[in-house]
């Protein structure tokens, strides 16, 4: 397998860490967003949404990282991320759109660069938008999570599911921004168990190898 993605990218980093939970090897290929080569027609080939992360398995190209991981889930079952009955599963899969769709979308790099470079926000007000949809979409999963029976050491239960894959590239985020966090205190109880498991820790950012350049 081949990984297209960049190393801040939070999407990429919830598949890298599936990817480890899974014990799967692949090829590290980053895509630097910064530098536009998400944009090089070379990259645009094989992906048409010319986003990360992109992942190669034989013949195949998936993008989306949720699609990602589920696929990896259904062609490399144990340990499973979407554990469960139905009702479970479905809980899983919200606390993750809820990260997934309500808060990245607002805040990954081409929504920052359109308020800064098309509507000439500057610095200070893009840094308070950023805050104040990661700061309220925190709050509404920990809402969630701070009292339902289901959640257990993680999102839910006690082994990590997709929820956590999910739920921890973005605290990564909101503390590159300075975003408040004592609000949520369930969801920073569960993100430093998941900081504590090497499928978390040896695949963040700050590990990975295109960080340093």
């Amino acid at each position: 397998m081949q990984l297209y993605n960049y190393f801040r990218s939070s999407a990429s980093y919830r598949v890298r860490i599936a990817l480890a939970l899974k014990g799967l090897d692949y090829d590290y290929l980053p895509v630097h967003l910064q530098k536009n080569e998400q944009l090089q027609e070379s990259y645009a080939a094989l992906s048409p949404a010319r986003l990360v992360p992109l992942l190669k398995d034989g013949e195949s190209y998936l993008h989306q990282s949720l699609a990602i991981i589920e696929y990896l889930d259904e062609t490399h079952p144990e340990p499973a991320l979407l554990p469960g009955d139905a009702v479970a599963r479905a809980r899983i899969r919200a606390l993750a759109l809820d990260v997934a769709c309500e808060i990245h979308p607002l805040n990954n790099l081409r929504v920052l660069r359109y308020l800064v470079r098309d509507l000439k926000v500057v610095e200070d007000d893009k840094n308070r938008w950023y805050r104040h949809w990661v700061e309220t979409g925190l709050e509404a999963v920990e809402t969630q999570i701070a009292r339902h029976p289901a959640t257990g050491r993680f999102c839910h239960g006690d082994t990590p599911t997709l929820a956590d894959c999910v739920l921890v590239p973005q605290i990564h985020n909101a503390q590159r921004f300075d975003c408040r966090l004592d609000h949520v205190p369930t969801v920073m109880r569960v993100f430093e168990a998941c900081m504590a498991l090497p499928a978390f820790a040896q695949t963040q950012p700050s590990a990975c190898p295109d960080a340093a350049a």
